[in-house]
């Protein structure tokens, strides 16, 4: 498995990925658009740790260093930080179009380039732009064609405009290139689920279970599908273990709510 870093967004952001209804297609959220452990760098040096270290604490002082290194001849790595700053006070339109432009004109390699789409693709998607978060990860694809997280991520846009079979097509090429990716196998179970194809759907759900026992998104789809397929007894046991396994994460959140809801209809998803 090549990159699993947990969530740690900055600011007000992380209740915007809670609350905006992302993944309401997947009943699961996707990655999110920071992870300041492994941010991509387009600089080197004490500025952009800087820039990092606030970033985690105070997006507004990060915005002022960004600024004070952009008048110093920060480059690159300057811009960079702007638009994360941007991004973490929850400016989202202006800090999407940043990232795009930024990685469009930087002179990176092309990985980097490429994380730098895929950030500009969370951060259109937290801004409700499904059309221009599907162009760039298009765009982060075309400089890192095997990377999977980026196929995992335009499949997230892909569901967001509902089209599901086009999401199983870049789901399928993630789990070739690798088989181990839990997550993968979730979001193409909900994939599969809303094609009404329940057999596939608990397929994947049971290899993702097999790889990660405690996958809080994978209890949380499998709750769905139990339900879906009359068992709501198995469904609370799916969705109680997944609170109790990642507390106060989104899955465990839209778990409860399931749990909440049980008895008077539908669960989300």
């Amino acid at each position: 498995m090549r990159r699993q870093p947990r969530p740690l967004l900055l600011g007000a952001l992380a209740a915007a990925v809670t609350l905006a209804g992302l993944a309401g297609w997947m009943g699961v959220a996707p990655r999110e658009a920071l992870t300041a452990e492994t941010p991509p760098r387009l600089a080197a040096g004490p500025a952009f740790e800087r820039c990092v270290g606030l970033l985690r604490r105070d997006p507004e002082g990060a915005l002022a260093h960004a600024e004070q290194w952009a008048r110093e001849g920060g480059g690159e790595g300057a811009a960079h930080c702007q638009a994360l700053a941007l991004l973490g006070l929850g400016q989202l339109e202006q800090a999407a179009q940043r990232l795009e432009t930024l990685a469009s004109q930087s002179r990176a390699a092309n990985p980097a380039r490429a994380a730098i789409y895929a950030q500009a693709t969370q951060a259109w998607l937290l801004a409700g732009e499904i059309n221009r978060a599907f162009a760039s990860a298009t765009l982060a694809l075309t400089l890192a064609p095997d990377d999977v997280d980026l196929l995992v991520d335009r499949a997230v846009v892909h569901g967001n405009l509902s089209r599901y079979g086009e999401a199983i097509e870049d789901l399928d090429r993630a789990l070739t290139l690798d088989p181990t990716r839990a997550e993968a196998l979730v979001f193409r179970a909900a994939a599969h689920r809303h094609r009404d194809e329940k057999v596939l759907a608990a397929r994947d759900i049971d290899l993702a279970l097999s790889l990660q026992a405690d996958n809080a998104e994978a209890l949380l789809e499998r709750g769905i599908l139990r339900q879906l397929q009359g068992d709501a007894a198995g469904a609370r046991a799916d969705w109680e273990r997944a609170v109790r396994v990642a507390p106060g994460s989104p899955a465990a959140d839209l778990a409860a709510q399931n749990l909440a809801l049980n008895e008077a209809g539908p669960a989300r998803r």
